[in-house]
């Protein structure tokens, strides 16, 4: 997959809930229309960026994808910052 980013979060090797904290906070600080690509470890991210996108009013779930890199499966995010 092929998704545009204006930023890269790498946040491998960190647990629930600090994907999503980070992120909140990273998010915040990129201009709106700008889309910012988490990378986790973490497979219960998958579910709390969904569950994030659908109660934020400023961000938009754009893809979701797993990868793998040395034998380790990532998680890779595409949040669009709307407002």
């Amino acid at each position: 997959m092929s998704t545009h980013f204006d930023a890269t979060l790498d946040v491998k090797g960190a647990k629930c809930p600090m994907p999503l904290v980070k992120s909140r906070k990273a998010i915040g600080d990129l201009p709106v229309g700008h889309v910012l690509q988490v990378i986790a470890t973490d497979r219960g991210s998958i579910a709390d960026f969904q569950g994030w996108a659908t109660t934020a009013k400023n961000i938009r779930l754009i893809a979701q994808e797993t990868t793998a890199e040395g034998g380790q499966d990532l998680y890779v995010h595409y949040l669009e910052r709307t407002a």
